[in-house]
């Protein structure tokens, strides 16, 4: 079984920096994307950002410039480093991981979610 944690939430004042992180563990042979995503209340779950097991990335128009993401494929690990902090990035934010486990059947697995609050 494989799952991915996330860690990192919590409130802070606009204009802060926050970085969150996403741990895979489990049965893992391989993880090509791995990407967070974010919902807000009442509104979908939307990209924020994502990335390939190559370092390819990409980001919604929304936070282009201020967050970044990265990942260490050592250690199934993703970040999502936000500076310039709006109150309109107030969300749950979910890692969300696709590849394969070792048996060879394909990979996708969701996070419980970190709440980012952002007070103006």
């Amino acid at each position: 079984q494989v799952q991915v944690v996330e860690s990192g939430g919590g409130l802070v004042q606009a204009g802060a920096s926050l970085r969150l992180s996403c741990a895979a563990s489990g049965s893992i042979f391989s993880i090509t994307t791995m990407g967070w995503y974010r919902q807000a209340p009442g509104k979908q779950r939307d990209l924020v950002a994502a990335i390939t097991s190559g370092g390819s990335t990409n980001y919604a128009d929304s936070v282009k410039g201020r967050f970044t993401i990265s990942r260490d494929n050592a250690k199934n690990t993703m970040y999502l480093q936000m500076t310039s902090l709006k109150p309109e990035d107030t969300a749950v934010y979910y890692c969300n991981a696709n590849g394969t486990v070792r048996s060879g059947l394909g990979l996708e697995v969701w996070g419980r979610g970190a709440l980012v609050t952002v007070s103006s």
